[in-house]
């Protein structure tokens, strides 16, 4: 079969740039020279200028966390509690209790990270600082929800008013947010 004479040249033409190419890199390596790319990633982030930015910022962070977590508790705990679908021969009684469950563990997070952005700003850091082993309380209380423990839902809802109430005395107000069912599967 006759090969067309321009792929023929562009072969060619290919063969002799790898062939120059790996020469050139061969004679590089003799020579000891090592001439390796370097490239910087330089990551520019974002940060705020002043102490008051950083304050602003940590408390939007604050109460969108915040909201969150009482949303989640007030939507998948607090009020299927109310209306006694933990108890038992309630309808869709398991499935309740495993979205508690997850609502537990996705307010136990968000808690966590309301914690974390509350500790830019002195104020919301003071107002918080009495609750952190509240917080971290909540940690063992999805277990109890599936267990059906009625007293895990009253410490929840409990936390969940002392972050509002340590909010709006620090001047963040906190507003329930329920988050949509794919938030509340991963846990963000």
């Amino acid at each position: 079969m006759p090969v067309p004479i321009r792929r023929l040249a562009v072969a060619l033409t290919l063969c002799c740039a790898l062939l120059a190419g790996s020469a050139g890199w061969a004679t590089a390596q003799s020579d000891g020279q090592h001439s390796r790319p370097t490239t910087t990633a330089v990551a520019a982030e974002p940060s705020p200028s002043t102490t008051a930015e950083r304050q602003k910022f940590a408390k939007t962070r604050f109460v969108a966390n915040a909201a969150l977590a009482a949303g989640a508790t007030y939507q998948w705990i607090w009020k299927p509690y109310k209306e006694g679908k933990f108890k038992k021969g309630a309808p869709h009684r398991k499935a309740t209790l495993i979205k508690a469950g997850l609502a537990g563990a996705f307010t136990y997070n968000r808690l966590k990270a309301a914690v974390r952005n509350a500790q830019g700003d002195p104020t919301l850091s003071k107002a918080l600082a009495p609750l952190n082993s509240a917080i971290a309380g909540l940690k063992e209380l999805p277990s109890k929800l599936r267990k059906g423990d009625g007293s895990a839902v009253d410490s929840f809802n409990d936390t969940i008013n002392k972050v509002k109430d340590a909010g709006k005395s620090a001047g963040a107000p906190v507003k329930d947010k329920v988050p949509s069912p794919s938030q509340l599967r991963s846990g963000s």
